[in-house]
């Protein structure tokens, strides 16, 4: 499965991949199950640190993503697991996170992927066990300062992507990021088939990064309104605003209604309303009540077990690439 920059892949990265995407991490959905059922499909895994509530907790979640995905590997060892991936939000609003950074060091996770700002002290905590971090990033402008700052790969989140995305075109993002970045790329906004795992490669990024469509799967902590609004919606019934959180964020316009709100005529926030885990400056809590989601989501017809819906972009992957070829 090579991509255009597939070089630019750590091995211990690339080796175990059978399919170049990885497992958005969603606030609150992304659970040990969801992430160890990705890992096992045969792309990387990953839940933002902050999913486990109290802090004590995310020591056991990680004792148990790396205990099962050892048992597996050891009953797989023609087909181990992908790796896994712990989100860290590195806003100083986050008063876990240095905490949470010392026990990703203590487990030596494989891939952090750091948000919402670049922190030189976290990449060189996870460097210290040899882990790799990918920032995400919203233009050309943070790519360089993440780089800058010791990140070691980045992650373009582009217009359509869920929760916060950005609001560039992946075509302008990706070309101004290769322009001079030649080291792990990957994007997101609005990738939910195996044909758009493929464009993202051809656009220059070694791998997708997707996640809305994982809510409506088995293994997602998420209530099954939620998974069934996701089947039912497309596009047009995605909204964009900052006011649930301070930052522009991706949201299904029916829980917006259903909270009481007209998903057309939302106040815009005040920045310093900045709040990621409960509802910035509007009594509906972000996430909770107010539920995230990209525009790719009028590709998702039923709610399939993780190993299922990989498998099946799987298929559509390679159609696709024998279909370029003819």
């Amino acid at each position: 499965m090579p991509g255009a920059f597939d070089l630019s892949l750590p091995s211990f990265l690339k080796e175990r991949l059978r399919l170049p995407l990885i497992g958005a991490p969603m606030f609150i959905l992304s659970g040990p199950e969801l992430v160890i059922a990705q890992c096992k499909a045969g792309i990387v895994g990953a839940f933002p640190s902050l999913n486990a509530r109290p802090i004590e907790q995310l020591e056991d979640w990680l004792a148990q993503i790396k205990e099962e995905l050892a048992a597996y590997d050891a009953a797989n060892p023609d087909a181990p697991s992908a790796l896994f991936a712990v989100n860290q939000i590195v806003h100083r609003s986050n008063t876990r996170l240095e905490e949470d950074v010392a026990l990703c060091v203590k487990h030596q996770v494989p891939i952090v992927i750091t948000s919402l700002g670049a922190r030189p002290e976290v990449n060189e905590a996870v460097h210290s066990y040899g882990g790799l971090v990918l920032h995400d990033i919203i233009n050309n402008r943070f790519a360089h300062k993440a780089i800058e700052k010791g990140a070691d790969g980045l992650i373009a989140v582009a217009a359509g992507a869920g929760g916060h995305a950005g609001p560039l075109s992946p075509f302008a993002l990706i070309q101004e990021i290769r322009d001079w970045f030649d080291g792990p790329l990957l994007l997101s906004g609005s990738i939910a088939t195996g044909d758009a795992i493929l464009a993202a490669q051809a656009m220059g990024a070694d791998l997708a990064y997707a996640g809305s469509m994982f809510i409506a799967t088995q293994e997602a902590r998420a209530q099954e309104a939620y998974k069934q609004m996701v089947v039912d919606s497309n596009a047009n019934d995605i909204v964009n605003s900052s006011l649930f959180t301070g930052i522009h964020g991706n949201y299904l316009a029916p829980s917006i209604r259903a909270a009481g709100m007209d998903p057309d005529n939302l106040p815009e926030a005040d920045p310093s309303s900045m709040n990621f885990g409960s509802g910035g400056s509007s009594d509906a809590k972000a996430w909770r009540d107010i539920w995230g989601c990209g525009q790719g989501i009028g590709a998702i017809h039923d709610v399939p077990p993780v190993a299922e819906l990989v498998s099946r972009l799987g298929t559509q992957y390679e159609a696709a690439k024998a279909r370029l070829c003819t």
